[in-house]
């Protein structure tokens, strides 16, 4: 049976529509190719997926004991997590409300058969 990996990132300050645009893009491959492509990614939550997944590629060789070359991204998600609700106070008495989004992400790293 393989073993799962998972890391998780809670209440990240980039909105979970902006995190799947990256996430998509990682889905199903091998972990230092999903890395390197990451690495160069112009999107914001690209930053918070590549250090999520660095750090679960990690826990997977130091705890596991798992080489890095078999391991490949099994699973990946992004999540709604609570927003936040601000008011800026527009003209004439009114506030417009503002809507802070956060995700939580989720990664499964399993090793190759």
């Amino acid at each position: 049976m393989a073993t799962d990996v998972r890391a998780y990132l809670e209440n990240c300050g980039v909105s979970a529509q902006k995190v799947r645009l990256v996430v998509d893009t990682v889905r199903g491959k091998p972990a230092v190719d999903a890395l390197n492509t990451l690495k160069f990614m112009p999107k914001i939550g690209a930053r918070h997926v590549h250090k999520l997944l660095a750090s679960a590629v990690a826990n997977a060789e130091e705890n596991f004991g798992l080489n890095r070359d078999d391991l490949y991204v099994y699973s990946i998600m992004a999540d709604e997590a609570p927003t936040r609700k601000w008011r800026r106070f527009g003209a004439r008495g009114r506030f417009k409300p503002l809507l802070k989004r956060s995700s939580h992400i989720t990664i499964v790293l399993r090793e190759r058969e």
